[in-house]
């Protein structure tokens, strides 16, 4: 066997750069990228050197044969052809990994089968004796790539991706592989402010794959020092001895780099559940004198007390793919940067992410950007030096300065001038709908309804927690401005209103179809209880896109409260009962609410009973159309606001209000008790009413005296009318 063979070395896509450089001065000769791999050509000392010291591949790959291939035919002689006995026994086991497609093979399963039955039959023995497969454990591992008629054959040195470093037996929800952590802290400068004796520190460490990668790198630690299986552990043309020595000189290195007086390493976590997993794999890294861990929020983390030490900050920020995450995200940037220009004076940062347009949020300029992939998420690296020149405010803030609920809008920091814009109209709507609705006794209210085109958001207040619905942009609108914009107002809702920032919940809203705005987004169970009137009610701002009370019907709530005394009052798409409440409130001698769905009618429970109201109060699980066929009640005050469609599994059909609402008030009125009163209402925009049912009732429309000072400048938010039997 020769001593100068072509490797390959494969990474996560992005990396390439980085690798070619490591394993160049590793002893990599005549290097050349490829997509997510570089190859070139090494003796077998470099090839262990690489498998060992490589913090950014993936696998190393051996060439052993190169050929043309262009069918299954060919490509099974070309793998056949090569003398397997140097490699492994004919007792021993394999692997086969194909990629690529092409000559004939476009099933990666097929092909890899052909490569295994080549290798197989060119090692069986007379007496029957042939390798079997094991693909977990295997003594070799081959790969084949096939790539436009060329078949590349190779054996894997590593073994299981050379990212496992085995002390990471634990992580968090959204995992970042070591060899990206690697990759991320050699481009944000670590190796050199190690050098130095800096400091490092994540406060949104996880499970500490930052912390142990830069402690392993400033300890001098081989990232694979601690594997006991590779790749060519069993592979024939192993030289232990070589091995041997490269290990040992790792070995030594590490103990040395051990010896040295620890750098200052520590991350902070909020969440409790991953302190102790972070832990677990500081200790499994052997790394538990280096690196410390502590709970703690990004507002309050701490670098070091000693003002003379310097350092990195680095951290990789969650992404958000839940309901609600970008009011959450917003805030966790601004604090991010809150407290880099007020603790981290003089430091640098990298921050990891996949949306840079929240990396704006943190006040400071970034003075280099890098493209990674996490996966198949295209994510940016902003590299910062926490300098006063870089702040995007030009001004240190102190970090005893008093609250700013009390500061006029054009006082508070960091807003854009559209942003800054959005807050004064923010403030100016509290101004005049707050005296209202304190003189109203009212404490949910719309404050703002895209009174602003550019910031076409629903801003509700419920007690001191703020709503916010984004408005899906139309498509003429650039997505990216749309989403700055968003980023603007949420970091102008809480200065503006002087409220905290985790009491911002943010839903996006678009064209519902169905029953999909009443279909669970979330599961965080959360309910707040709010008041209207006498009334309390219960709230789950979190869930949902509706939050339980359609805050636009308030008057008509009141309304029924007004007129039920004594009366059987019928709630149909009766939601969360809120206006069943009003009604028993105001005296009603019984109510029935009818819904389909058996969640809201649980929380409808709960509203009742929350009011002491248990008795007389029936809810009926039921399909609106059906039930009102088959029951024959009298009531004297109905209330129906039925869905604009519904096409729910438990009903028969498909409900569209405009096609059926003929049928439905016709069957409604005639449970309607002589001198009773229906309220029917809607929120379909291009809604007309069937001129029969004005022939057949008395039918007075009240869309006006159904709005409150509110919802004055949103007037098509419903519409609603009052019918009577003539």
């Amino acid at each position: 066997m020769t001593d100068r063979h072509e490797l390959i070395l494969t990474c996560p896509k992005g990396l390439e750069g980085l690798l070619l450089q490591e394993a160049k001065e590793l002893g990599l000769e005549e290097t050349r990228e490829q997509t997510a791999a570089i190859r070139g050509y090494a003796s077998m000392e470099v090839a262990y050197r690489l498998c060992l010291w490589s913090r950014l591949a993936n696998r190393v790959l051996l060439v052993i044969e190169r050929f043309a291939t262009v069918n299954a035919e060919t490509l099974y002689e070309g793998v056949h052809q090569v003398d397997w006995s140097e490699h492994l026994a004919a007792t021993g086991s394999l692997a086969v990994e194909f990629s690529g497609h092409g000559s004939g093979i476009d099933n990666t399963h097929f092909g890899a089968l052909k490569v295994k039955d080549a290798i197989v039959d060119r090692l069986r023995t007379a007496t029957g004796e042939r390798p079997s497969v094991d693909k977990l454990n295997p003594d070799l591992r081959v790969h084949l790539r096939l790539d436009r008629g060329q078949a590349v054959l190779s054996l894997d040195l590593s073994g299981h991706s050379l990212h496992q470093r085995g002390y990471r037996l634990q992580q968090g929800a959204a995992p970042l592989k070591e060899n990206l952590a690697a990759a991320v802290l050699i481009r944000a400068g670590w190796p050199r402010i190690a050098a130095a004796g800096g400091a490092l520190t994540d406060p949104m460490c996880g499970v500490g794959t930052f912390l142990v990668e830069g402690a392993m790198m400033a300890a001098d630690i081989a990232p694979n020092l601690r594997r006991e299986r590779w790749g060519f552990s069993a592979w024939l043309g192993h030289v232990p001895a070589l091995w041997n020595r490269l290990h040992a000189e790792a070995q030594a290195r590490a103990e040395a780099g051990m010896a040295k007086p620890p750098l200052w390493i520590r991350g902070y976590e909020a969440d409790p559940r991953l302190i102790q997993p972070a832990k677990n794999n500081i200790e499994r890294a052997g790394l538990a004198s280096w690196i410390r861990v502590y709970q703690g929020d990004v507002a309050t983390f701490e670098p070091r007390p000693d003002q003379n030490q310097k350092g990195l900050v680095i951290c990789n920020p969650p992404y958000g793919e839940r309901l609600g995450d970008e009011a959450s995200l917003v805030y966790l940037y601004q604090n991010l940067g809150e407290r880099l220009r007020q603790a981290c004076l003089g430091w640098e940062a990298a921050v990891l992410t996949s949306a840079p347009e929240l990396g704006k949020r943190m006040g400071i300029r970034s003075h280099k950007q890098y493209a990674f992939w996490n996966g198949a998420l295209p994510c940016k690296l902003l590299l910062i030096k926490v300098e006063l020149d870089q702040f995007v405010t030009g001004q240190r803030p102190s970090a005893t300065e008093p609250k700013n609920e009390d500061k006029p809008v054009q006082e508070l920091a960091r807003l854009s001038e559209g942003g800054q814009m959005f807050a004064n109209r923010l403030q100016k709507n509290l101004k005049l709908l707050g005296k209202w609705a304190r003189k109203q006794g009212i404490q949910c209210y719309r404050l703002y309804d895209a009174d602003m085109p550019e910031y076409a958001l629903a801003i509700d207040l419920y007690g001191d927690w703020v709503h916010v619905q984004e408005y899906a942009p139309p498509r003429s609108i650039d997505p990216e401005k749309a989403q700055a914009r968003l980023y603007d107002a949420l970091g102008a809702i809480p200065q503006a209103l002087g409220i905290s920032q985790d009491r911002v919940v943010v839903k996006r809203r678009e064209r519902q179809s169905g029953t999909r705005q009443y279909e669970r987004q979330a599961s965080q169970g959360t309910f707040l209880e709010v008041t209207e009137g006498d009334v309390k009610l219960l709230v789950n701002l979190t869930d949902y896109l509706d939050t339980g009370l359609f805050l636009d019907h308030r008057p008509m709530r009141q309304r029924i409260a007004r007129e039920a005394a004594g009366k059987r009052f019928l709630n149909l798409y009766c939601y969360t009962a809120t206006a069943t409440v009003h009604a028993a409130k105001g005296g009603a001698r019984s109510t029935t609410s009818v819904d389909l769905s058996k969640t809201y009618l649980d929380w409808a429970r709960r509203n009742l009973a929350l009011n002491g109201l248990s008795d007389r109060q029936r809810l009926e699980q039921a399909d609106v159309m059906a039930w009102l066929e088959e029951d024959r009640g009298e009531y004297d005050l109905i209330f129906i606001d039925p869905p604009t469609f519904s096409n729910s599994k438990r009903m028969e059909g498909v409900f569209d209000v405009q096609r059926d609402h003929v049928a439905l008030l016709d069957l409604a009125m005639a449970r309607l008790a002589a001198g009773g009163t229906l309220y029917f209402s809607n929120n379909f925009r291009k809604f007309l009413l069937d001129a029969g049912v004005a022939e057949r009732y008395a039918v007075e429309e009240i869309t006006s005296a159904t709005l409150d000072e509110d919802f004055r400048r949103n007037s098509k938010i419903h519409r609603a009318w009052k019918l009577q039997a003539r």
